[in-house]
């Protein structure tokens, strides 16, 4: 393993996973979030010409910036139009994440990196981490937390899941697995057990 680590963090939507990369980071670690990039990167120009040239300006807003929400009811519903946005934009994000990599590694505040990244498998970019952290949750408690977070129904996760890896799959990546079916705090013991067993803690 590095001097300093990328703790690469896999799971399904709605599963925790950007709650396990913050409990992770708290220990010591720079987040990472591929999220975030990736607003960033629909908000370079050329990106968001592209986007535009293909998806039409109704997808902006009063300010010229691409409303999100509207650009995903299109490319969920098609995977062509989804494999079309994600050559637009993987490239730029994974450029930035390994940017963020070697500052966080030039800092000497960070003693791990932490990558929190929704198609971290799917996108390739697990080729950065050094170890990866599955989270298992069970479907109906994901679901119950997408309906209450964001009123999702079954159908909308179906629809969102089918653009990812298969869950059982992803598993198969991991070198370590948590398990957030139960309380905050079980969650957070898993997490700092995770750390001390790595030598991060």
């Amino acid at each position: 393993m590095t001097e300093k680590p990328v703790l690469g963090v896999l799971g399904g939507i709605g599963g925790g996973k950007s709650e396990v990369a913050r409990l992770l980071a708290a220990g010591g670690g720079k987040l990472i979030v591929a999220d975030h990039l990736g607003h960033e990167a629909l908000r370079q120009p050329e990106i968001k010409n592209a986007v535009v040239d293909r998806w039409g300006p109704e997808l902006l807003d009063g300010n010229g910036q691409v409303v999100r929400p509207r650009l995903g009811a299109i490319v969920f519903a098609d995977r062509e139009e989804l494999k079309a946005l994600e050559a637009l934009t993987h490239p730029w994000i994974g450029r930035r994440i390994r940017e963020e990599i070697a500052a966080a590694r030039l800092d000497p505040a960070v003693r791990f990196v932490v990558l929190d990244a929704a198609l971290l498998l799917e996108a390739g970019w697990h080729d950065v981490c050094d170890t990866l952290i599955y989270v298992d949750t069970p479907r109906d408690v994901r679901l119950a937390r997408l309906a209450a977070t964001r009123g999702w129904t079954e159908s909308e996760l179906e629809r969102r899941e089918r653009a990812q890896m298969p869950l059982t799959q992803k598993a198969g990546f991991a070198d370590h697995t948590l398990t957030n079916s139960g309380t905050p705090e079980q969650l957070a013991q898993q997490v700092g057990a995770l750390l001390l067993g790595m030598a991060l803690a």
